[in-house]
């Protein structure tokens, strides 16, 4: 258990981290901007390409708003759920995992994610509010505006808003984004056994981003509903707003937007592991060596 919070097993995780999210924010932004905008309001952009045309039309940095704080929090966020993650790893090692004769436990990556869900879930939720309620406002505004707006009318409570929306789509997302990407290196490592490993980090982290979304996703459009309006609670507005959704637009409303966010999971999260590992690859080779 010591070696759970080893100096630099921390410091690796934390470096490797933020470079994966700066690779993972850039990436994944624009397509995360015309979500939003389809699960807040569909009745106006009903499809990928209108929408996309739609926010083209108010410049072409439309796509990339409410990135700052989205790469803010996304560092935040990859720091935790990467640390805590990794620092579960430590404490629960798989020993079966060095072994290419034995297969690796592939559940415990699954318990692991959630785990980690819950407590990214914190770190995430002030910056998720802002990039919500920013990526709506049609027309020129910036995050700093926002924010001024949400202090004047809810104080600092208004950071935490959706507290248990943020909960419920995180636990599930987290669940299935690292043990399915345990799942498919260890797939690719089987059958693919000539791949290289920064194709297999690349190809494992996008189909895992994928299937985080597909099991997520019915949690999320309740939750950017309710963080990005400017009356939510911080507990209480998640299950009323969830049930309104389904009966106006039926369990299908509950998918809003899965098309743009599964066309920004598997470039956004392949970049983000494939920047994590080749972090990591730094950091043991030229800053931190054993």
């Amino acid at each position: 258990m010591a070696d759970v919070a080893d100096p630099r097993a921390v410091t690796r995780d934390l470096f490797s981290a933020t470079l994966g999210s700066v690779c993972c924010c850039y990436t994944g932004q624009p397509f995360d901007t015309v979500k939003v905008r389809m699960q807040t309001n569909p009745d106006q952009f009903s499809n990928v390409l209108q929408t996309s045309k739609l926010i083209a039309g108010e410049g072409i940095g439309s796509f990339w708003k409410g990135a700052v704080p989205t790469a803010m929090g996304m560092a935040l966020e990859n720091a935790m759920a990467f640390g805590v993650n990794e620092a579960l790893k430590r404490a629960f090692p798989d020993n079966n995992d060095q072994s290419l004769d034995t297969r690796p436990d592939l559940v415990k990556p699954f318990l692991m994610g959630t785990i980690t869900g819950c407590c990214s879930a914190t770190v995430l939720l002030p910056s998720e509010i802002v990039k919500a309620k920013t990526q709506v406002i049609v027309g020129a505004s910036s995050s700093t505006d926002v924010v001024k707006q949400m202090m004047k009318k809810q104080g600092l409570r208004s950071m935490f808003v959706g507290f248990d929306a943020q909960l419920m789509r995180d636990a599930p997302f987290y669940a299935f984004f690292f043990g399915g990407y345990e799942l498919n290196c260890y797939l690719f490592r089987t059958y693919v056994p000539s791949m290289p490993d920064e194709l297999n980090y690349f190809l494992s982290g996008g189909f895992a981003g994928m299937f985080g979304w597909v099991a997520a996703m019915p949690f999320d459009v309740p939750k950017t509903n309710v963080q990005s309006s400017w009356d939510s609670k911080v507990f209480g507005s998640y299950f009323p707003q969830m049930a309104k959704i389904v009966k106006e637009r039926g369990i299908l409303g509950l998918y809003s937007g899965l098309g743009p966010t599964l066309l920004r999971a598997f470039p956004a999260n392949a970049a983000l592991f494939l920047g994590v590992e080749t972090a990591k690859k730094f950091f043991d080779d030229y800053l931190w060596k054993l």
